[in-house]
Parts: structure tokens; sequence; C-alpha cells
């Protein structure tokens, strides 16, 4: 029987059979497109790019699959789109091997549905099996928004939140629904008495004077045939910030009470539709949250609610008319990205009685988020729900670590602490809405005894709920733990922008966001937050190119050092994005930005030298020269602005800036660079560190300054003294410049300062400063130390993206079997699939084995001590070789 004779008869067989010679069949091969996404999401609606994006992976498994060719086929028809008719776009037969594509079809119509799949041909020319039928709906486009901006008309200073409601009848039956809601400040929305999704936290933080965004919901099945209602709860959130903190945000320029424009597009059976808008017909009324600070806590009255306020027969005639508000801006934009949920239900680990009116409950892990409580007492008692990451000596929550900028006018609004009253009405739940905390301990203290148990309290441990794309395993313990632990730091800090830290902050501090980018991208699925994040960036700049470093900021940050080290979140992030993702698009939108920013830089220091940054933040004990750091980071913003230009066929631009790079190389070279001996400045660990990471050291001379940071770290004691900028860079510096060995000691090491030492101690999360004893600086949740989680994955597992092939189109393996451990596993979902990069030692020998996902391929550089060889299927094989998709076993002996 002919291998291909079913499969030509009929295109879409999901399944090819192989045989053997003897006529039985062996397992089937399995070869078609999967994961589908527009935008990098999946069925996303509210889509309002005019050329989204449509993205897919090849599924074979077989040696040396790729993907010849594709079709991508798109209408609002799916039965007509399963049976290959795109009445919307049909590139055709496209002989490529990209899987990343942007639509190229018919003009997309506002609140429309598209179907979508693609049609793959394998390495042998043969079409794939078919995928699946994919979709996306397009948002308000360019269509414009009926109805007002409305809200309470109260002061800003008012506390009490916010209730709205309307009723309508539905009469004809519905098709679909669709809410569309912009909201400044935070929000929760309900239809007939039920919550709309499961978001927390929406919408995301942005610049409120510059760019709004609006959220899209599938409501069909809370739409009602007759009487409904609608009801939306507004919260503060960034943009009514009545806390006072040293950040300012009460000052902000855009503040004003919380306001909201909502569209409720119905569409019947019959083909007609009917909005229902926000404007003067709606009501609102005070709630029982008494006040909400995304910066401080939540207090709810419970004997203040009205039961049913949100539904169709509630009786609103004590309820006050609404105002109509001007527009916050002139920009409304989808939220197309990853939303904040309670991702992780966290049990309480053990509970502590004090007193009958004293509990202190320890959930185990810090985390960000949010505490649920069950509880039934006495009308009128007060209870007060203090969240903090240490205790006192007396079992007590202790705040001094994380309330030190904290400026209150008065004891009426207590750090991280939710305050509730009850009804004396049976038991109630509560857990804030418009409010999350970074904290491990619960201390609740109320004003009349009550009985709780371990149960009373749930944690919530919420973010951006980003998907996993890495996993690491080892042989060490600690290593398995500390990833873990750098996982729980990194996720506290998602919050629809990268933070410092979740309690003490909760700041977009840009020198956090790109120390950690690549640990973040090994390990998550990040890119729409940091599309979001870095569109708040333009919003942020000056006309001359200065950034903050906050982002978003209400002022605050624009001062004398947030420059090169911090801000170069402007050029890094993009550029990390189009290498882990093959995706040029981020670039594209950031290029001026980014050519304003390195422009004031040059406009300040025309020698090729500056002195505008931080420097290396919360070191051990050794100081870094500023102006060589600083111009460090000018360097590569150059580097990676040239390259950009390259890519966007700036020809121009590219000669520019790759000129004024080799400037600002030179001219740190020249004054900082010690030749004969191989050091940089003074040569203390974070110097020589960052000339190796960032490509500063002349041809030929790398190995000679590697092999003085490693003497650097020996003298040390074999351990860290280091901050910011050379946590960043001191692992990859020695893994990649022969002294991989070095590094792992570092990354291993249990005593004080190293990582291990938070880890021995009892941390789950990553510090702020490696004394835990310290007076200051000592946030128990911060991310900016934070670069070992990605350097796992690099400098043991050895994976790097290739910018020759960017995307994990070409994979680079470079793994360091060190003498530390047995075995090490690394895995990372990429674009075209997971990539296994995995050894273990066996006798005399390491056995390592690869899997590279169809459609790419990898380069392996074998790191071959003296004497050994590499070995496939038992004969010897150079020590640097390409292999195509596939699995791979190798021998090092």
């Amino acid at each position: 029987m002919n291998l291909y004779f079913k499969y030509l008869f009929f295109p879409f067989l999901p399944l090819l059979m192989t045989w053997s010679a003897t006529g039985m069949a062996k397992a089937p091969i399995i070869v078609k497109p999967a994961t589908l996404q527009c935008e990098y999401l999946i069925n996303p609606i509210g889509i309002d790019a005019s050329k989204p994006r449509l993205s897919w992976l090849m599924i074979d498994h077989r040696q040396d699959a790729r993907q010849a060719a594709y079709r991508v086929i798109v209408g609002k028809d799916s039965i007509g789109v399963s049976k290959g008719r795109g009445n919307s776009w049909d590139s055709g037969k496209i002989n490529s091997a990209d899987r990343l594509v942007n639509y190229g079809g018919q003009p997309l119509e506002a609140f429309s549905k598209y179907f979508w799949t693609v049609v793959l041909w394998d390495k042998n020319g043969k079409p794939a099996a078919s995928g699946p039928i994919s979709s996306f709906e397009t948002g308000m486009m360019t269509a414009q928004w009926q109805g007002a901006w409305i809200s309470d008309g109260n002061d800003i200073n008012k506390r009490p939140a916010p209730y709205f409601r309307k009723a309508f009848e539905s009469s004809k039956p519905i098709k679909s629904a669709r809410a569309y809601i912009a909201v400044a400040g935070l929000y929760e929305l309900y239809l007939n008495g039920k919550k709309v999704g499961n978001h927390r936290l929406d919408p995301m933080f942005t610049r409120y004077d510059k760019r709004n965004l609006y959220v899209s919901y599938d409501v069909t099945s809370q739409i009602q045939k007759g009487s409904n209602a609608i009801g939306v709860l507004l919260g503060n959130g960034w943009y009514n910030h009545q806390a006072l903190a040293v950040w300012d945000f009460d000052k902000a320029a855009w503040r004003a009470r919380p306001a909201f424009r909502m569209n409720l597009r119905v569409t019947y059976t019959d083909g007609t539709t009917a909005v229902i808008t926000s404007g003067e017909d709606w009501k609102t009324s005070s709630s029982p949250i008494v006040l909400n600070n995304i910066y401080t806590a939540e207090h709810y009255d419970f004997r203040l609610e009205q039961p049913g306020w949100n539904t169709a027969n509630f009786d609103d005639r004590k309820w006050e008319p609404v105002v109509i508000r001007k527009a916050p801006s002139e920009l409304l934009s989808s939220q197309a990205m990853q939303p904040i949920r309670n991702v992780k239900e966290i049990p309480v680990k053990s509970m502590k009685k004090l007193d009958d009116t004293t509990y202190v409950f320890d959930l185990g892990q810090n985390i960000s988020g949010v505490s649920k409580i069950k509880v039934k007492g006495e009308e009128g008692t007060i209870i007060r729900l203090k969240h903090g990451e240490r205790l006192h000596a007396n079992g007590r929550v202790d705040l001094s670590n994380i309330d030190v900028y904290y400026r209150p006018k008065d004891a009426t609004d207590p750090f991280q602490t939710d305050i509730i009253t009850l009804s004396g009405k049976g038991e109630v739940e509560f857990m804030p809405r418009f409010n999350y905390k970074g904290f491990q301990y619960i201390e609740v203290t109320s004003s009349k005894p009550i009985q709780l148990s371990k149960e009373s309290i749930t944690g919530y441990f919420m973010h951006s709920d980003v998907a996993a794309k890495g996993s690491i395993s080892s042989s060490n313990p600690l290593i398995d733990r500390l990833w873990w632990a750098t996982n729980n730091s990194y996720l506290s800090n998602l919050m629809g922008y990268p933070t410092d830290c979740p309690q003490r902050e909760k700041n977009g501090w840009t020198g956090d966001g790109h120390f950690a980018i690549e640990t973040g991208l090994f390990n998550f699925d990040g890119i729409t937050v940091y599309e979001k994040w870095l569109a708040d960036h333009r919003d942020e700049q000056k006309p001359n190119g200065v950034l903050p470093d906050i982002i978003p900021t209400a002022g605050w940050g624009y001062g004398t050092a947030n420059g090169t080290d911090w801000t170069s979140t402007i050029a890094i992030i993009p550029w990390n994005i189009y290498l882990f993702y093959g995706d040029s698009q981020l670039l594209a939108d950031s290029y001026n930005s980014m050519k304003k920013y390195v422009d004031y830089i040059t406009q300040i220091s025309p020698q090729g030298l500056t002195t505008f940054g931080r420097g290396d933040w919360v070191p051990v004990k050794s100081t870094s020269n500023l102006e060589y750091t600083s111009s460090t980071y000018y360097f590569v913003d150059a580097v990676i602005l040239a390259k950009a230009a390259k890519l966007l066929q700036k020809q121009k631009d590219f000669d520019y800036y790759s000129k004024l790079a080799e400037k600002v190389k030179a001219a740190i070279n020249n004054k900082y660079f010690n030749a004969e001996r191989g050091t940089y400045a003074s040569g203390v660990q974070t110097e020589l560190s960052m000339a190796l990471q960032w490509d500063l050291v002349p041809e030929g001379l790398k190995a000679k300054v590697a092999e003085h940071l490693a003497k650097r770290v020996a003298a040390d004691g074999m351990h860290l003294d280091v901050g910011v900028l050379g946590a960043k860079a001191i692992l990859n510096a020695l893994s990649d410049n022969g002294q991989a060995e070095t590094a792992y000691k570092l990354a291993a090491q249990n005593t004080y300062p190293s990582w291990g030492w938070w880890i021995v101690n009892g941390a789950t999360t990553l510090y702020e400063n490696w004394d835990i004893k310290a007076e200051r600086d000592i946030s128990l949740n911060h991310m900016m130390f934070g670069e070992i989680g990605g350097w796992f994955f690099k400098g043991l597992g050895g994976i790097h993206p290739d910018e020759e092939y960017p995307g994990f189109k070409r994979v680079q393996l470079r793994p360091n079997f060190v003498s530390g451990l047995d075995h090490f596993k690394a895995e990372h979902e990429g674009p075209y699939g997971k990539i296994i990069s995995s050894w273990k030692r066996s006798g005399n020998k390491v056995i390592y084995s690869v899997t590279i996902p169809a459609n790419s391929d990898a380069v392996i550089n074998f790191p071959v001590a003296d004497g050994k060889k590499v070995y496939r299927n038992g004969q010897v094989i150079a020590s640097m070789i390409k292999v195509n998709a596939g699995v791979y076993q190798f021998e090092i002996a």
C-alpha cells in the first residue's frame, strides 16, 4: 500500500500511517498545525489591530521535520473556512517556513467575528492534516463609541466606592451580546446579579491622560429575555490615589473621581442590533466599600449592603442621577493582553491563636494578592486583617520593612490592612476587589471575640495570568528551589506591567523590568504585558527623549539619575522580545522612542561617556564607577538601535548608530580598560562582568578578562560582591567565557552573600538586599536580582536565541556540564515548540539529550574538556554541529 495513498485522496485526514516491511502498521505520524493565536491570544475578542498578527506552530515529530509552505484562510463563515474558503483573506500557498504573519485581506470590520485556519505542507511537500478552526473578534476598531463617560460627581476625597446601574428590556431572541467597558479607575461589571468575567484589577494602569483601555466581554449567556440590569462598581486604582506616599500619585494631573463608558451591543437572531450605553439614564449610589486604595487596602461595611442592587427588580428610587464627564484622554485602546486573575488558591499552612480577638495565619509562601476571610460575629464587630512579610518576636505581623514610604495623614487607612465591619447576619465572606498586597502572614484582630480556624482564611496569588513556558530540574534541590522562588517573585511583580515589589511601592521600576526580562521570557509567555508596558514608555517620554525611571508615573522619576542603566528598557525589552518571539513589531513601534532616547544621551554626553544613571544599586560592599556603568548601557542602547535600524531597513540610521556605538565602546575602553592586566575600572566583580556581558572586551581578550573575573570571585571567597547591574551580568559573563564552574559555584552558594543564602533562610521569593538583616532596602519580594532564573536556561542548559534566526528558529545550544551537578534539564516552549536540553552523568561519561521542535534547527557547541570526545551512535563527531528538528542523544567521554 502506498504510504500516502489515503492522504492524497483525503487531504485533511488527521493521521498518516507508516508501514513496516512486513506490512504491519506502525504508530501514526501526526502532522498538523496547532496553537493558532491572534495577537498572541487564543480566540480573542476586542481586537483593534487593522492587520493583526496570526501565528501557529507545526506538530511533526519526525526527524528533520519542517514546514515547506503555508496557506492562511480567513472568513466570517466557519464552515466555509473549514472547507478551505476564505471570503476575507486567502493567502494562497506560500512557499515559506514562516509561522507568524500579518493579516493581509479585506479591511476588517468592527464588531465582527472572523474564523481562520492554516494549511501546512511538510518537508516532503505533502499537505499536513487539517488544523483547528480558530477565531478572533474585532472590537471598536474605528467605530464611534456611543454614550457618555459617567461618574457619581463626587469629590476626589470621597471615600465610598460608587455603584451604578441601569435596567433594560430584551424582547427578541438573542444571537450574541458583547460588553465594551472603558474605565478611569478600576471596575467590576455585573449582568443580572452575576459578575462578568474573572479578571481582577481591570483595566490595566496607564498614563490616564494619554491613553485609556477598554475591555471586551462575551456576555451572551448572561442576558435573559425580558427584564435585565447592568451593574458597575468603580474603584480608585491608580487613577484617584487617595493615600499619600513619596511617589506623588496623589498629585497626578489626571486625578479625578473614577468614571466609565460602556457599550453593551446586542445582536438579535433577526439580524438587528441594539446598543445599551452609559448616559444620563443611569443611577448611582454608595456601596459598602467605604474605602479602597490600590496602595494600602480596602474597608467594607456589611451593614451597608444593598442586596440585589445589580438585578432587574431592584428598587433604585432612592438612588441619585449620574454626572456626565469629559473623557480622561482622547485615546481609547483595546486591552488585548493577558489579564490579572486570582491564579492560585493558597490554603493556610498554620494558625496561631494569641487570644479571643487575635489570630495570626501563615500561608507558608510570600505572594502578591489578597486574602479571603469567612467569619461571623456580632453586628458592629470591627475586624482588621493586617498583611505582612515578617513577624515580630511576639508572633504578630511586622510591617516595618514595607511601610517606610507611606505618609498617612491619620490612622484611618493603615498600610496593607483591610478593615471590615460585620452586620451580625450570619457568616460572611470578604475579599477585597480593588487592592492587592505583598504578604505571607495575615494578622486578624477584632473588636469583639470571634472564632476562627485555619480554614477561615484563604490566600489568592494574583498576577497577570501568563502561561508557563519554561521549567528546569536538577540534582541540586537548592537550584530547583531557587528557580521556583525566582518565578514566584517574577509573577508577584507582573500586574499588567512589571513592578519592583507588590507591597512597599508597586512601581514599574524600569531597571527591575529589564534586569529580569530574560528570566521572564524563558519561563512565561509575557509578550502582551511587555508590549503594553512599552506603550506606557512611549506615553511617558518627554519630547527631548527623557524617560522616568518608574513607568507609569504621575510625574515622579524625571530626575538626574533616571539614566541609561535603568531606562534602557526602551531598547533592551523590544530587542529581547524580537529574540524570543521572532517578532519585530515592538521594535518598530518603539523605534522612534529609542532614537530620541539615544539622541538625548548623545546630546548630554558628546564625548561618548556619561554619568547619567543610578549605578550598581544595593551592592554587597564594593562600588562600581558610575561613568563606566552608565556608559556601558549607553553603548548597549546604541548597538540595539543600530541593529533595529538595519532590521527595519533604515540604512542611514544604521550607519550613524553603528559608528556611535563604536565611538562609545572606544571611549570606555580607552579610559577604563587595562589590556595588560585584563581588567576594567577598579576591577571589582560588577565592572569586569559588565564588560563581558555587554561585549565591550576587544576580540582575543575575553578569556583573559573572564579569567581575571574568576580570580576576583575566588579572592572574594567564592561569593558575590555585586549590586543589581553585576547580578545581571556576572553569571553570564563567566559561563559564556569558559568559567562555568565558577558561575555555578556562585549560583549554588548557600552562605552570605548569595541567592542561596536567602533560600536556606526560608525565602520563597527573592529579596531586595543580600543582607537579610539590613536596616533599609529590605523588601522580601523583589525582582531586581532575578537574572539567575534566566541563567539556568542559558548557563547550564545552554539554550540561547540566535539573532540571525530569532524566535528560536535556530537554537544556539551551549550547555555546561558543571562538576557540581549530576543531572540538569531545561525545557522552553518557544514559538516553534518545545526545546529540551538535558544532561546527566553516567560514570565517566556525560549523556546529553536534545529535542528540537519541527520547523527549526540548532547549532550545538559541546564543552569538551582535554582528552574528551563527542560521540553519536558510537561515532566520534565534531564539538560543534548543526542539527535539524528531532530528538538526539550524545555521549561526551
